[in-house]
């Protein structure tokens, strides 16, 4: 199974790229997985909702039928290291071709996105810019993928 990250907006400084680009690399023998940087809206004061509907169109566009769609979010589902491996073994095994992990942008992902999503999957219940987002799930995305080869991680 593919995994693909979708994320709005470029890692500009140096520290976000590197670290990204770490845990890209610690992955790459476990599984392939893409980042898609998707252009983020410019957001005017008080049309944030043009902004983040833009945004759906263009997230949306990438998921296909047989795509199962993790739309990140604050508000999402916070399991451990271990249930994330879990969940995503599960999905391995299940009908889909296709993991997209979806950050949104400045102002969060639209609410037909959120519908759409097969799983909101929360890293924190604080809110944290999408630079930071992305490297923690990349980060994880490799613990639950050590965790399910049964090998040493970080308890």
């Amino acid at each position: 199974m593919r995994w693909t990250i979708a994320a709005f907006g470029k890692l500009k400084e140096s520290y976000w790229q590197q670290a990204a680009a770490e845990y890209l690399k610690r992955l790459q023998p476990y599984r392939a997985v893409s980042v898609v940087e998707l252009p983020d809206e410019r957001v005017d004061a008080g049309r944030e909702e043009q902004a983040m509907q833009r945004e759906a169109e263009r997230a949306l566009a990438l998921v296909k039928p047989e795509t199962y769609l993790v739309a990140l979010s604050e508000r999402g589902e916070q399991p451990d290291s271990p249930d994330l491996s879990a969940r995503l073994t599960a999905l391995d095994r299940g009908e889909h071709r296709e993991v997209l992990f979806l950050i949104g942008g400045a102002c969060g992902l639209a609410p037909g996105v959120l519908a759409r999503a097969n799983w909101r999957l929360g890293l924190s219940c604080m809110t944290m810019p999408h630079q930071l987002a992305r490297v923690v799930l990349l980060e994880q995305l490799y613990r639950a993928e050590r965790i399910r080869k049964g090998e040493p991680y970080h308890k």
